[in-house]
């Protein structure tokens, strides 16, 4: 028996490095925004602290299967109470851990999240740029309420500055869509009828073109072309971007 519980461990040990090795691996899509770090960190710590537990069931699953398999279908195993100091230990210390995380990061990281929007230039009402986006059936439209501008259709992009807290108004027109911005890891429901938001700031400059998560992509099925409901963003220079903004708005009185 000893023999068994040591083969186990050493494959649970094996089995949690080759897990653990993993979050030093670059497998995430670009990070562009402030948000998008701090929910990479929060998934780190979250893999970090789940592998081993994972590692664990599918050790003594896949040892179990290996050494103690039988093809007579007429045998029983033993029985198993799940009474003793071994369950009683991984039920303390898996409970201990659920605990854990929902403390940290679960509250401690809601609580930081919210006081980033509620005074600190990251609430509703303090964000540098207002953005409102429209889901439609099966397409998106934006606008830019303080400078009149609006773009849809082919051909244009959601051009966003860097270093920006910006604040996103989404609606829907029609029926439920999500607002999602691979880069930004940042998704919000389009509700008909109701208003929702989120701020971000992005911190790396990028497009579609070179990096398919610049783009706004809708999570929610919503219709027969809702995986073809996406819409190429551009994150540019503070002065580019005011650059576009004078372009579109000269543009716009020329028509």
């Amino acid at each position: 028996m000893t023999r068994h519980v040591v083969s186990a461990v050493l494959l649970w040990a094996l089995l949690t490095a080759v897990g653990e090795a993993t979050i030093f691996l670059d497998w995430f899509p670009t990070v562009g925004s402030h948000e998008a770090e701090d929910f990479d960190r929060i998934f780190l710590i979250l893999v970090a602290m789940g592998t081993p537990v994972f590692a664990f069931v599918i050790a003594v699953l896949a040892y179990a299967m290996l050494n103690f398999r039988s093809n007579d279908r007429e045998e029983t195993g033993a029985t198993f109470l799940g009474v003793g100091t071994g369950p009683r230990v991984w039920v303390g210390l898996t409970a201990a851990l659920a605990v854990f995380v929902m403390i940290f990061p679960g509250m401690t990281g809601l609580a930081a999240l919210n006081k980033e929007r509620s005074g600190n230039g990251w609430g509703e009402y303090d964000a540098e740029l207002v953005v409102h986006a429209i889901g439609y059936q099966w397409f998106w439209e934006f606008e830019y309420p303080e400078s009149g501008i609006s773009v849809k259709g082919a051909g244009n992009e959601l051009v966003l500055p860097v270093d920006t807290v910006i604040r996103f108004d989404v609606d829907a027109a029609d029926v439920l869509h999500s607002y999602w911005i691979p880069a930004f890891r940042m998704k919000i429901d389009a509700v008909p009828g109701r208003t929702t938001f989120f701020t971000v700031k992005p911190t790396t400059e990028g497009n579609f073109n070179d990096d398919t998560a610049f783009r706004v992509q809708c999570a929610e099925l919503c219709g027969l072309d809702h995986s073809g409901m996406q819409f190429p963003v551009r994150v540019v220079s503070q002065q580019e971007f005011k650059d576009w903004v004078d372009s579109k708005t000269v543009a716009a009185k020329g028509q």
